[in-house]
C-alpha cells in the first residue's frame, strides 16, 4: 500500500488524499503542458468500481465522447495509480484528436492595406507589431517626452473601430468612421498629447525639483505627488501670502513663494532623514502606500499605514466610532489616536 501511494505522488504530484481515510482524492492531472482539476470519491472499502469521479468543465469537455471509456478502466483498473496512469493516456488522446475551432484569416487586402498605412504613417513611428497584425504599437516623441499609443484592432477593421490604449491622465477616445486609418488615430493621439502638454511640464518640474515620494516611478497618467517639504520656523502663512501666487509662475514657485517653503532635492537628503516605517506592519510601503497616519503625542510621533491603524483599531475591544472617525488607543504609546475614515478601501 505504501509503495502504491509512493508511486502516486511520484507519478501525479498534484493529486492528493484530503482526508486520512484516503477516500477522498483531489487535485490536477496534467497532459500536454496542461493542467485540469479532477476530485476522485472512493466507498469505504477503496473499491474503485464504486468511485466517483468529479471533473472541472474543462475536463469534462475535453473527455466529451470519452466517457465510456473512463468508466470502463475504472471498473477494471486494479488500483488508483493504474487508473490515473490509463486517464492520463486517454486525456492524451482526447486532446490529440480534439480540433480546433477554426479562425479566418483576414484576407491578403487587410495585411497589404495595413502595411501600406504604417509606409504613409513612418515606420520610425512603429514600436511592434504582433505576428497577426492585430495589435500595433506606435510612439510619438513631443517636446523631448516618448508617448505610446497601442492600437488593437477589431475582427471589421476597418469598419469596426480600434480599441487604444494610451497612459493618459484623462480618457482618450477616437473618432472613427469605415474611412478612417491608423493615420486617423495618430494624428488624434498628437493632438491629445499636445494637449496635455503644460500638465507634464509641470508634474515634470516637480519629479525633477524636488523629492518625490510616491509615486515611486510616476506614469503619465499619474496625477499626483507626495513629496517632501522643509518648512521654515515661522510656519506656513498661506491667508497672508496667497496674493504672491503669479499666474505666470509654474506651480513649483508658486508653491514657493505662497508657502514659503523649500523642496529638498533627492540629493540633499537620506531616506533615513525623514521616512519612519509602519509602527503595525514594520514596512515602508504597503501596497504601493506609505504610512500617513501619525500619533498627535509629541512624546510618540509613530507613524502608520492608515489600513493598519484601521485594522489596529478596529480590532480594539475599547474603540468606538462616532460618524466617520473612529477613537482609540496608539499602538505604541497607548495614548487616545483618532482616525478619520474616508473613502479607502480598506
Amino acid at each position: 500500500m505504501a509503495e502504491t501511494e509512493a508511486t502516486l505522488l511520484r507519478q501525479f504530484p498534484l493529486f492528493l488524499p484530503q482526508n486520512r481515510a484516503k477516500t477522498v482524492y483531489e487535485g490536477f492531472i496534467s497532459a500536454q503542458g496542461r493542467d485540469f482539476h479532477l476530485r476522485l470519491l472512493l466507498p469505504k472499502d477503496l473499491q474503485l468500481r464504486n468511485a466517483r469521479l468529479l471533473c472541472s468543465w474543462q475536463l469534462r469537455t475535453v473527455l466529451n465522447g470519452y466517457h465510456h471509456v473512463v468508466q470502463q478502466r475504472m471498473q477494471q483498473s486494479p488500483d488508483l495509480v493504474s487508473f490515473m496512469m490509463e486517464l492520463k493516456m486517454i486525456l492524451e488522446v482526447a486532446l490529440k484528436n480534439k480540433k480546433e475551432p477554426h479562425v479566418l484569416s483576414p484576407p491578403p487586402k487587410f495585411y497589404s492595406s495595413l502595411i501600406g498605412e504604417i509606409r504613409t504613417l513612418g515606420w520610425d513611428k512603429l514600436v511592434s507589431v504582433d505576428p497577426c497584425f492585430s495589435t500595433i504599437k506606435l510612439k510619438a516623441d513631443v517636446s523631448g517626452r516618448e508617448h505610446l499609443i497601442t492600437v488593437k484592432l477589431k475582427a471589421k477593421y476597418p469598419a469596426e473601430s480600434p480599441d487604444c490604449v494610451v497612459d493618459f491622465p484623462v480618457p482618450f477616445s477616437v473618432s472613427w468612421t469605415p474611412q478612417s486609418s491608423l493615420i486617423s488615430i495618430y494624428t488624434q493621439f498628437l493632438a491629445a498629447v499636445e494637449s496635455l502638454k503644460t500638465f507634464w511640464d509641470v508634474m515634470d518640474e516637480i519629479d525633477e525639483k524636488t523629492w518625490v515620494l510616491e509615486p515611486e516611478k510616476p506614469t503619465r497618467s499619474a496625477t499626483a505627488r507626495r513629496i517632501v517639504l522643509v518648512v521654515k520656523p515661522l510656519g506656513i502663512r498661506l491667508s497672508r501670502n496667497i496674493h504672491l501666487w503669479d499666474p505666470e509662475n509654474s506651480l513649483l514657485q508658486n508653491l514657493k513663494d505662497v508657502l514659503e517653503i523649500d523642496f529638498p532635492a533627492r540629493a540633499i537628503l537620506e531616506k533615513s532623514d525623514f521616512s519612519m516605517d509602519c509602527g503595525i506592519c514594520y514596512a515602508y510601503q504597503l501596497d504601493g502606500a506609505i504610512p500617513d497616519q501619525v500619533c498627535d503625542n509629541s512624546q510618540c510621533g509613530q507613524s502608520f499605514h492608515y489600513i493598519c491603524l484601521y485594522e489596529w483599531l478596529r480590532g480594539l475591544l475599547t474603540s468606538r466610532q462616532s460618524f466617520n472617525i473612529i477613537f482609540g488607543e496608539c499602538p505604541y504609546c497607548s495614548k487616545p489616536i483618532t482616525l478619520k475614515m474616508s473613502g479607502r478601501k480598506a
